[in-house]
C-alpha cells in the first residue's frame, strides 16, 4: 500500500534537483561528491561523523573522498589528539567550490517557487517540510540494547538530567525506584534504544515479573527529535515487547511535570489507577491491558 506513490515521488524529486544528472548544479562532479563537500563545512569534519550524517557504507564514503583529494578540495588528516580520528577539511579550493553549489543551490530553489502563485509555494514549502519531518522519523531505528552499551549509557543520562531540571525539587537517581542494568536486561527486562544516523535519541526500558504487570520505565526522547512521533513509536514496541514476554498488562507511574509523556499515556489508552508502589517522585500511576 503506497508503493507505488512513494516510488513515484521519488522519481519527480530526484529528476527536478537534478539527481540524475553526472554534473550535478553544471559543476563537474555528480551528487554524492557535493553533498560530501557541503556537509563537511568550513570547519571541517569528523570522518567516521560525516559517514554516520549521511548514511554512507564507509567504503564508499572512502572513494568519494579520495576523488575529491584528488582534485584538490579536500584534505584528510589524523587528529593530533587521537591518532584513529580522521578529519575531513575543505582546502582554498574547496570552499570556493561549496560556495559555487551553495549559490546554485539557491537558485534552484527559487526556480521551483518562481512559476507558482503565493499560496502554492507556501503550500509548497509546509509540504516539504512535512515530507522532511516524517523522512526523518523514517529513518530512526529502535532496537534492543545492552544498557551498558554507550549509547544507552548516553540516553540514560541524559533522562537522568532532564528529569533534574524538570521534577520540583530535582532528581536524585539513589531515592528512585531501581531499574539497574542488571533489571534491564533480559531476561530480567529490556532496554530500547533509538539511533538516527548512528546517534542516540531516545530509549525506553521494561522490567519483567513473570505473570504480574510489565513496568515501563526511562521513557526518554531527545528535544532534537521531538515532534517526530518517536514516543508513541516507543511506547508501542515496548508493549509489544511486554506482549511477547508474555506480560497481560502494562504499569507506570510519572511525575506531573512531564505533562507531555502523561498526555501520551492517555492517549495511548492507559488508564490512570491507584498507586502500586511508592516511586517518590510519582503523583500519577497508569495500566493498560495488552492484546485486548
Amino acid at each position: 500500500m503506497g508503493i507505488d506513490e512513494v516510488r513515484r515521488f521519488n522519481r519527480t524529486v530526484s529528476q527536478r534537483i537534478g539527481a540524475l544528472n553526472d554534473a550535478y548544479m553544471a559543476r563537474d562532479r555528480p551528487l554524492g561528491q557535493a553533498r560530501v563537500l557541503w556537509e563537511i563545512g568550513a570547519d571541517g569534519c569528523d570522518v567516521r561523523v560525516l559517514r554516520s550524517r549521511l548514511d554512507l557504507d564507509s567504503g564508499y564514503l572512502s572513494r568519494l573522498l579520495r576523488s575529491l583529494e584528488s582534485d584538490g578540495l579536500v584534505v584528510v588528516e589524523q587528529n593530533g589528539a587521537d591518532g584513529r580520528v580522521r578529519t575531513a577539511r575543505l582546502t582554498r579550493q574547496g570552499l570556493a567550490e561549496r560556495g559555487v553549489l551553495d549559490r546554485r543551490s539557491d537558485e534552484l530553489a527559487a526556480s521551483m517557487l518562481e512559476p507558482l502563485s503565493e499560496s502554492q509555494r507556501t503550500r509548497l514549502i509546509t509540504a516539504m517540510g512535512e515530507v522532511e519531518r516524517l523522512l526523518v522519523a523514517s529513518m530512526v531505528e529502535v532496537a534492543v540494547t545492552d544498557p551498558r552499551h554507550a549509547d544507552a549509557q548516553y540516553c540514560l543520562r541524559s533522562y537522568f538530567d532532564e528529569l533534574g531540571a524538570r521534577f520540583d525539587d530535582g532528581f536524585e537517581h539513589a531515592r528512585s525506584l531501581s531499574a539497574t542494568s542488571d533489571e534491564l536486561t533480559l531476561p530480567a527486562g529490556l532496554l530500547l534504544v533509538a539511533t538516527l544516523h548512528s546517534q542516540p535519541v531516545g530509549c525506553g526500558a521494561l522490567k519483567f515479573h513473570g505473570d504480574e504487570p510489565a513496568e515501563l520505565k526511562r521513557m526518554w526522547v531527545s528535544a532534537d527529535v521531538r515532534g517526530l512521533g518517536l514516543g508513541r513509536r516507543l511506547l508501542t514496541e515496548l508493549e509489544h515487547q511486554a506482549a511477547a514476554y508474555g506480560a497481560s498488562v502494562v504499569r507506570l507511574e510519572t511525575n506531573r511535570n512531564l505533562t507531555e509523556a502523561i498526555a501520551l499515556y492517555r492517549s495511548a489508552g492507559y488508564t490512570e489507577v491507584p498507586a502500586f508502589n511508592d516511586e517518590p517522585y510519582a503523583h500519577h500511576w497508569f495500566e493498560k491491558p495488552l492484546g485486548g
